[in-house]
């Protein structure tokens, strides 16, 4: 793992702020304010900042004129979160790339958070089946080269790393009661991976991170990952299951005692988030919707059924926009088909295969209050619209998701600023 604190701020350069203007940013304090009123911004977002090749991202970052990257980081300043975490973020060992952005394009956030991914990494084995074993699917997680796909930790926050748990290297198979893919014609056999390629097999696709940041003297731990989506597969559903199963790790990790007596991170320490009054908060492109989508076995709902979590944070205060309606209403397809709420939706696929869906979350705990949200998709003619539907439409086929959370008490009444500053809903 990697992290870096830099107490520097300065300018962004005209360039940055004339995107920022593009987007209607209003406001420079309401940032360093929130945390003094007990409120922080925490956002996610599936950026798209990956590569075809290992190098090309830092490559990128370091020419100035990325348009993704420079329409990425005006998003990003717009929104104004004190964390975000970005989700396919190629990793480097050195951790240049997550230098570069945070140097040169948000000098805002004095800190980060970055950890090895299991994304791109050889396992000389045949996970897929195919009678070979080099290609992305044969990796320990899906990818091109070791770190593609990774993530990014981006904190104005205080970061604790040396109590931060990574669980990188955790066996699949450690896991009791574990969703195994059956072979075809072995139903129930669990027999699609043979014992030898179970005996490595990760579960994490990328990596599962607790960092804990500290607010107001208070540990916030934050919760973070990126299961691989349930498609890309088969009828024996391989991903899909991975993908419920890498879920299931977080509801066993907050329901802690022998739930989670199996779990043991990259150092050998096991268990989960033991005490029950730990505040944290869940967030990531989690590759499954509540309703619509290829989900094996309701995975998203250990989490949202969950007792530790803030029902508030899923149900009055879900993040929603005005342009996930409209998208879905305007492209029709199999957008007509789902059943779930097209304004929750956070990414967008257009009419293919799935249609959007509602993948990206950000779950508090219970003992946490939420004071507001959103997904950061303008319908036509808001703010930063015009904008949106040329350079920035192109960053990603996800959306930015927000959440406005009061860490120490109920969310203060003078905060109303904060939760109206424009985002482009």
């Amino acid at each position: 793992m990697l992290a870096q604190a830099d107490e520097k701020r300065g300018g962004f350069g005209r360039l940055f702020f004339c995107l920022a203007l593009l987007l209607g940013a209003t406001s420079t304090c309401a940032a360093e304010l929130a945390p003094a009123l007990g409120v922080i911004r925490v956002a996610t977002w599936n950026a798209s900042l990956n590569r075809a090749k290992a190098g090309d991202l830092v490559r990128d970052l370091k020419s100035g004129d990325n348009a993704q990257v420079l329409a990425f980081a005006a998003v990003v300043r717009h929104i104004d979160p004190d964390i975000l975490l970005v989700n396919e973020f190629d990793y480097d060992t050195r951790g240049e790339a997550a230098r570069l952005l945070r140097d040169r394009y948000l000098r805002q956030f004095p800190q980060f958070f970055v950890g090895a991914s299991n994304t791109g990494l050889p396992s000389g084995l045949d996970f897929d089946n195919n009678g070979k074993t080099t290609g992305p699917e044969d990796a320990l997680g899906f990818g091109l080269f070791p770190g593609q796909y990774g993530m990014l930790l981006l904190s104005r926050i205080k970061i604790d790393t040396a109590n931060s748990r990574t669980f990188q290297k955790f066996l699949w198979q450690d896991m009791p009661g574990a969703v195994w893919p059956d072979a075809p014609g072995a139903a129930g056999m669990g027999s699609w991976y043979s014992v030898e390629e179970k005996a490595i097999f990760r579960l994490s696709s990328k990596n599962h991170w607790d960092v804990p940041v500290r607010v107001r003297g208070s540990t916030l731990h934050l919760l973070l990952s990126h299961p691989t989506p349930p498609s890309f597969d088969g009828p024996e559903d391989r991903n899909g299951r991975r993908n419920h199963d890498e879920i299931r790790f977080w509801a066993d990790y907050l329901t802690g005692g022998a739930a989670a007596a199996y779990l043991y991170d990259d150092r050998g320490r096991r268990g989960g988030l033991e005490h029950s009054e730990s505040q944290f908060i869940l967030l990531g492109d989690l590759n499954a919707d509540p309703v619509d989508g290829d989900s094996f076995g309701n995975a998203i709902h250990q989490l949202l059924d969950h007792p530790r979590v803030n029902r508030d944070a899923i149900q009055r205060h879900a993040p929603r926009s005005a342009g996930g309606a409209e998208a879905a209403l305007e492209q029709g397809g199999a957008n007509h088909r789902h059943k779930g709420d097209a304004s929750l939706d956070t990414s967008d696929f257009n009419d293919r295969s799935v249609g959007n869906l509602r993948l990206d979350h950000i779950l508090p705990s219970a003992n946490i209050a939420v004071c507001g949200s959103g997904v950061f998709w303008p319908a036509k003619g808001a703010a930063g619209a015009k904008f949106f539907a040329g350079a920035a439409g192109s960053i990603s086929d996800h959306h930015l998701v927000w959440m406005d959370v009061a860490v120490s008490g109920p969310c203060p009444t003078n905060y109303r600023s904060r939760s109206s500053m424009p985002t482009g809903q």
